[in-house]
């Protein structure tokens, strides 16, 4: 080793040691395996289409496959922020839990549609028919028996049928021995004949007369306080990702194709279609929304033997409020603090 070898090493040294050592991966933690046929493959699209990167976050996905896995694996450090279903966030808020903090709502409504045989022309009609539900109690049953009683439906008229899940629903409706139902809109597009059924109440009047935000993105306090730039990031890039998915028609179907072989085009445009005032382009976290649904969970034989929380024990509208600021309020995605 030469002398100026020598000379230069402990400069090279401490040159080595000055460089910004980079920063870790901000792990978001999903519970889907694979891109989904529903908004919520707007987390997966932004990573894919580089909006993470442009916000200049280094975002990496960790898939589970439900949401106890995914609250499981954000308290144990194995992520920074989790999308995860509200009713059981709750339960553990409600069991002690203080840390985590909702900050945005990726795709809040469920792609809930009832459909009805063509005699019933309106909702009203469904008193004294027959409407086919998961089990007595199922997220399907409340919220249906909410929509149906918001339109003057006599609930305790009709018959509620208990047949189970959603495609089972769909071939009772078909063979007639139901008159009526409720089914996700991708259930009812893989219906292959649809004549003699419509749709009674689409998607958006669902939500309206329902509005239960399902699912939202966590983040435990200690990351808002240590990470929040990039928190905000996340945020930043999803809504840019959903409001581009809300203002070009197709573009959702098309960035989809690859991770759904098997749908045929027609029918991933018409999902893209029917999902056109679903895009939580604001963040998907009005105030009234969520307080109605912790209320609506609360009424529920779940919550029975749990204490009520305060909304803002576990909502942070300050990170979502701050990219707002910047990128501004667009239509059909109502902010409502």
């Amino acid at each position: 080793m030469s002398m100026l070898t020598r000379l230069l090493m402990p400069l090279l040294a401490i040159l080595v040691a000055a460089q910004p050592v980079a920063a870790a991966p901000f792990r978001l933690i999903l519970t889907h395996l694979e891109p989904p046929l529903v908004p919520n493959s707007v987390m997966d699209m932004a990573l894919e289409k580089g909006y993470f990167a442009a916000e200049g976050v280094d975002v990496e996905l960790v898939r589970v496959e439900q949401t106890p896995s995914a609250l499981q694996a954000l308290m144990a450090g194995e992520g920074e922020m989790a999308n995860v279903g509200v009713d059981a966030l709750l339960v553990l808020l409600a069991r002690g839990a203080d840390d985590l903090r909702a900050v945005l709502s990726p795709n809040k409504s469920l792609p809930y549609v009832i459909v009805a045989s063509d005699d019933i022309s309106s909702v009203g009609n469904l008193t004294g028919r027959r409407f086919g539900i998961g089990r007595v109690g199922s997220l399907d049953h409340s919220l249906s028996t909410r929509v149906l009683a918001g339109e003057g439906v006599d609930i305790d008229a009709t018959e509620l049928l208990s047949i189970g899940q959603p495609a089972a629903r769909a071939q009772a409706l078909l063979a007639g021995q139901i008159d009526a139902t409720t089914m996700s809109i991708g259930v009812w597009l893989s219906v292959p004949d649809k004549t003699g059924f419509h749709v009674l109440v689409d998607q958006q009047a669902y939500y309206a007369a329902a509005p239960v935000i399902n699912k939202v993105n966590v983040v435990p306090q200690s990351v808002l306080d240590e990470r929040g730039p990039e928190v905000r990031a996340v945020i930043r890039a999803i809504i840019r990702m959903s409001r581009d998915f809300a203002g070009n028609s197709g573009s959702w179907a098309t960035a989809m194709a690859p991770h759904a072989p098997n749908i045929q085009t027609p029918d991933l445009l018409a999902l893209d279609e029917g999902f056109a005032g679903s895009w939580s382009v604001n963040g998907g976290m009005n105030r009234r929304e969520l307080q109605y649904t912790q209320d609506w969970l609360y009424s529920t034989e779940d919550f029975d033997a749990l204490h009520a929380i305060d909304l803002d024990h576990w909502v942070d509208f300050g990170p979502l409020d701050a990219v707002l600021a910047d990128l501004g309020v667009v239509d059909g995605d109502p902010v409502g603090r």
